[in-house]
């Protein structure tokens, strides 16, 4: 539902959107994969600004993204 209310707003706007969603065991790997897959020039995602005790128990996809890729990566909040 999320996906589809995204490119719903992307659509409306008359931006091109093109939607995949993937199941993974390492979420991470999966965003680089079909980054590459696509012929992506950028990554967007969000970031949940954990920090401290909290972001090192939990971990970070965002951040796994950042370190592994050798793409371009854009983080917003």
């Amino acid at each position: 539902a999320c996906v589809a209310a995204a490119a719903a707003a992307a659509q409306a706007e008359g931006v091109a959107c093109d939607t995949l969603v993937v199941e993974h065991e390492l979420p991470y790997r999966a965003i680089l994969e079909a980054a590459r897959e696509r012929g992506c020039d950028l990554v967007a995602m969000a970031s949940h600004g954990r920090s401290g005790l909290q972001a090192l128990l939990i971990g970070s996809e965002t951040h796994k993204v950042l370190t592994h890729s050798p793409l371009p990566v854009l983080v917003f909040r």
